[in-house]
C-alpha cells in the first residue's frame, strides 16, 4: 500500500470513528436517574445528548405492582434549560400505555444553544408532585 493510499485510509478510520463515537460520549458520561413515588418507579437515562445532535433522546423505563402504567409521556414530560425555557417532546417510541413495565425512548428538539443543565420533569396523572431529573452539561 502507499503512503498516499494508506494516509487516506487511516484518516478515513480516524474521522469515520470520530463521528460514529461523539455524539454517543456525551451521553455516557451522564448518569441514570432514578425516582420512586406512588408506587411506581421511574428510571431515566440520557441516550443522545451531543451538542451537535438535532434531537436529543432519553429512554425511560417505567415499573409498578399496584397500577396501570397508562401515561401519555408525550403530554406528561417536558425539559427545562437553566434558564426556565421548557420544551415539549416530540416522540414516544416505545410501549403503549398499559401494564405495569413500560420501556421506551423520549426524544426532544435539541435546546439552542445548549444550555448548562437540563431538568426533565414527567407529571404522573394523580401524582402531586413532578418528577425531575437533572443532569450538569457543563
Amino acid at each position: 500500500m502507499s503512503y498516499r493510499n494508506m494516509t487516506g485510509f487511516l484518516l478515513s478510520q480516524l474521522v469515520g470513528a470520530a463521528i460514529f463515537f461523539a455524539p454517543q460520549a456525551y451521553a455516557a458520561d451522564l448518569a441514570s436517574q432514578s425516582s420512586q413515588s406512588g408506587g411506581a418507579t421511574i428510571a431515566v437515562k440520557p441516550v443522545e445528548f451531543s451538542a451537535t445532535a438535532a434531537t436529543w433522546s432519553f429512554q425511560v423505563t417505567l415499573s409498578t405492582h399496584s397500577q396501570e402504567l397508562n401515561d401519555d409521556l408525550v403530554r406528561a414530560a417536558y425539559i427545562v434549560d437553566g434558564a426556565g425555557k421548557k420544551a415539549s417532546p416530540t416522540a414516544w417510541e416505545g410501549d403503549a400505555p398499559g401494564g405495569h413495565h413500560r420501556k421506551g425512548v423520549l426524544r426532544f428538539k435539541a435546546l439552542t444553544p445548549p444550555p448548562g443543565a437540563l431538568e426533565l420533569h414527567i407529571q404522573r396523572p394523580g401524582e402531586s408532585a413532578v418528577r425531575k431529573f437533572r443532569w450538569q452539561l457543563q
